[in-house]
């Protein structure tokens, strides 16, 4: 069912503000680092995981690819609103964090692809060709 798709999501996204408030406490930087990133990341390991385990019934898949396809509108969202002239004069901290959620995510993206496959797109068919028209027009 659809419901499942958005427990999953608030599952995630609880969990990674939860981990990214705990980064930022460990960088010493009193926000959230990259909690809605790591989300997103938990959101795309757990649907997997539940693919893999035979748990993910036809529409909770659906649910969670619609949530799943929402979610990357609201990550942009909350990300055009931090303030990234306030972060970079604030320190090497923030471009550390930067670079390190760059190559964290390059990399989980490449074990995803790497280790899913996924199924065969199916065989395109030939173009047609329109007919022959008839009577000299």
């Amino acid at each position: 069912m659809i419901i499942y798709g958005v427990a999953l999501l608030a599952i995630c996204m609880l969990a990674g503000v939860i981990m990214g408030d705990m980064l930022g406490v460990l960088l010493g930087v009193k926000s959230n680092v990259g909690g809605v990133g790591i989300a997103m990341i938990l959101l795309i390991c757990a649907r997997l995981w539940m693919q893999k385990r035979g748990g993910m019934t036809k529409e909770c898949e659906m649910g969670v690819g619609f949530w799943g396809a929402m979610y990357i509108p609201v990550v942009v969202a909350m990300a055009a609103q931090q303030n990234v002239v306030t972060a970079l004069h604030g320190g090497p901290v923030a471009v550390l964090a930067a670079i390190g959620s760059v190559v964290v995510c390059g990399c989980t993206i490449a074990l995803i692809s790497r280790t899913h496959k996924g199924e065969p797109l199916p065989a395109e068919e030939p173009p047609m060709t329109p007919a022959p028209v008839v009577g000299g027009r």
